[in-house]
């Protein structure tokens, strides 16, 4: 029945699913506002949109910089922070106060039903809407869903908003009910739960939601189904029962509260940011290590390899571009910077899973190479001159040495050739403009035959590429198959 409709029933378009989206959110963004202005009246709404603002900036910088390595689209994240402060939490209101509601009629006890409802469904139900986001770019954006370092950027994203919109709610509340007992700005309840909520706590939702994220990166990169399936289900477990304690930790006694903070919120935060950073450090060290291949083969200059893979370079490189291209050469280089990660990365994930994890390792591979070429008489002299102006190459190098490196003969990855420069047949599959084409590598060993024309390289076959060993990507053992 199901291969039924599949072929009775196309596929949506990319711009169908962009729209479908687009209305959901737009839909649910006007609901969750009039939703929360009529719990706290208009003045409330406006007092809990300011306060509830503050904390939004800090948390979108910081999981930014987590995912500077290999950045995704805005407009992927901005998707995320908005079904988290509209879908998600339209989703989770109405489901919280149904299922409260729900409980307090079947019990005749209303505490007991907003104890239950805040710790047992709550967390349920708002962990799982959140995660809806995650699935979503997960199923649809695999391409920007590469990894860990992602999980934590989509998660944090989509908990920033709804934490955002959940403190709209909370502080408004507080507001409005202190101008009905006229209380003192210090002694106010809006004053304590600003405190609570935006200073002392601004990452618990994100924190959270990490847990979840993370299952999704590493079912990312993971070749086995049953854990592609598991560490999402995991993660989110995870998540539903931190913020289960975190919602019931008043009820541990007078001090509960600051118990449960101390002695877990805070730790695991701590252990978090340490995995952030760490996972950040290793993604650079795999982009090093994958561009090293690619620059031994001509893609790249050598200078640029150590400037990819450090952000002060990165960032030095795009401030050379606008100061001597304009604002244009800026976005230049900072497109060839994430599409330079972005080939690292692809490569580094196919050689550790292998052909069923990127079946499409060729195609994408040449895609990211010809936009590589088409920027990098912009982006190549940048970096070249960041890498030098940051040490990160001897000072007797030469930084627009174009040669490549003898070493790209023993590697899987084909080098560029101008179309000009070609004397093989055209290729179909380009266009009639210049750029370059792909060409074979040389054979490892003597007496080997070679394919003519386009050659398609093998993420998981054996390298030797140039540089130190301490960049040298791993090879997979028995893999020497080229595509």
């Amino acid at each position: 029945m199901y291969r039924a409709l599949q072929l009775v029933l196309p596929r949506p378009s990319g711009t169908v699913r962009t729209c479908v989206l687009l209305a959901l959110l737009a839909a649910t963004g006007v609901a969750i506002l009039e939703l929360v202005r009529e719990q706290t009246g208009t003045s409330g709404f406006f007092v809990g949109l300011g306060l509830a603002l503050l904390p939004v900036a800090p948390l979108m910088a910081a999981f930014r910089w987590l995912g500077r390595a290999a950045p995704a689209p805005w407009s992927q994240l901005l998707f995320c922070f908005g079904w988290g402060a509209c879908t998600a939490a339209l989703i989770a209101i109405l489901a919280n106060n149904f299922a409260t509601e729900w409980i307090a009629a079947a019990t005749t006890d209303a505490s007991a039903a907003d104890h239950l409802g805040s710790v047992a469904i709550a967390p349920v139900v708002e962990e799982s809407a959140k995660a809806a986001a995650l699935l979503l770019v997960f199923s649809f954006r695999r391409r920007h869903f590469t990894g860990p370092a992602d999980g934590f950027v989509v998660a944090g994203f989509t908990a920033t908003g709804f934490a955002f919109t959940e403190n709209i709610l909370y502080l408004g509340n507080a507001f409005v009910e202190d101008l009905a007992d006229r209380s003192g700005v210090l002694e106010s309840v809006t004053m304590a739960t600003f405190f609570v909520r935006i200073v002392l706590s601004p990452f618990a939702h994100p924190l959270f939601t990490v847990l979840t994220g993370l299952g999704f990166g590493v079912a990312a990169v993971s070749a086995r189904r049953s854990r592609r399936i598991f560490l999402p289900l995991l993660g989110l477990a995870l998540a539903m029962g931190m913020h289960a304690l975190w919602n019931g930790s008043s009820q541990f006694g007078e001090h509960g509260f600051y118990v449960v903070y101390s002695c877990v919120m805070v730790p695991v935060f701590g252990l978090l940011v340490w995995l952030a950073v760490r996972i950040r450090r290793n993604r650079l060290r795999a982009v090093e290590g994958e561009l090293a291949l690619y620059a031994a083969a001509g893609w790249l200059g050598a200078a640029e390899v150590p400037a990819l893979a450090s952000m002060p370079a990165r960032s030095l490189a795009r401030a050379l571009a606008r100061r001597s291209g304009g604002r244009a050469a800026g976005r230049t280089v900072a497109r060839y910077e994430a599409d330079a990660a972005a080939l690292a990365l692809l490569r580094n994930r196919a050689r550790r899973g292998g052909p069923v994890r990127e079946r499409d390792f060729a195609g994408r591979e040449l895609e990211l190479l010809h936009r590589l070429w088409q920027s990098r008489a912009t982006a190549g002299p940048a970096l070249a001159r960041a890498a030098v102006m940051e040490e990160l190459v001897p000072p007797w190098f030469d930084p627009l040495d174009p040669e490549p490196d003898p070493a790209a003969a023993l590697t899987d990855v084909p080098g560029p050739r101008r179309a000009d420069q070609d004397r093989g047949a055209p290729d179909p599959t380009r266009g009639t403009g210049p750029g370059p084409t792909l060409e074979p590598a040389p054979a490892a060993t003597p007496g080997t035959a070679r394919e003519p024309g386009l050659r398609r390289s093998g993420p998981w076959s054996s390298a030797t590429p140039a540089g130190p060993a301490s960049i040298r990507p791993c090879v997979l053992p028995g893999g020497d198959e080229v595509r």
